[in-house]
């Protein structure tokens, strides 16, 4: 089993309780630089995997391969973290791992524990208070979309359809005993309560 852990911003009091936990229970545990080692430090014996910050993707994907074949010897047959800065799911180095894990490893189970973002990171330390739509970008083409309070989710629907999205994820009350995550389109109701996201992909 691999488990992508969030970190957080880099503030050791920032890392979540579920995080650690992850940390100390894990067989292997692995990480992509210092910092992160050194947040890591306190619960497990961290081993620094290279990602480099280069564009050729020729030796991207060598590398990424590379790592992977590492981190499946023990996560075919134990439990494995891969720790790192902010959140495992955006903007994340381990999003780039769990893609070729599923290409080559597709046995491995992987999941992720939440950390907290950059972006949430920097609302907080720049006073910046957001409480409508906002755009998050790196500069590249816009393929995914997150709708909070979706209360009309198949409306939802039908609007991004036009917009080219074609993979939809709804889910509600995330994380407590009441969550439900729903993947199949045909299952996805009408109505939402104000715990609900829908989350769009173009393929």
């Amino acid at each position: 089993m691999l488990i992508g852990v969030g970190l957080g911003p880099g503030d050791p009091e920032l890392l979540t309780l579920k995080a650690i936990e992850a940390l100390k229970q894990s067989d292997k545990v692995y990480v992509p630089g210092r910092m992160a080692a050194e947040l890591v430090e306190p619960y497990a014996e961290p081993e620094i995997l290279d990602f480099p910050m280069i564009r050729d993707y020729d030796t991207l994907n060598d590398i990424w391969k590379k790592n992977a074949d590492h981190v499946a010897n023990h996560a075919s047959n134990g439990t494995v973290a891969f720790g790192l800065i902010g959140d495992p799911n955006f903007f994340s180095t381990f999003t780039h791992l769990k893609r070729v894990m599923n290409r080559y490893y597709p046995e491995v189970k992987i999941s992720t524990v939440p950390g907290i973002s950059s972006i949430t990171s920097f609302a907080s330390r720049t006073d910046s208070e957001i409480d409508s739509s906002f755009t998050v970008t790196d500069g590249s083409d816009t393929n995914h979309k997150i709708a909070l309070k979706a209360r009309h989710p198949r409306q939802l629907i039908d609007q991004f359809s036009k917009e080219g999205y074609d993979e939809f994820v709804f889910a509600e009350k995330l994380f407590s005993d009441k969550e439900t995550i729903i993947k199949d389109l045909n299952d996805i109701p009408e109505q939402g309560n104000y715990f609900s996201i829908l989350y769009a992909k173009k393929k």
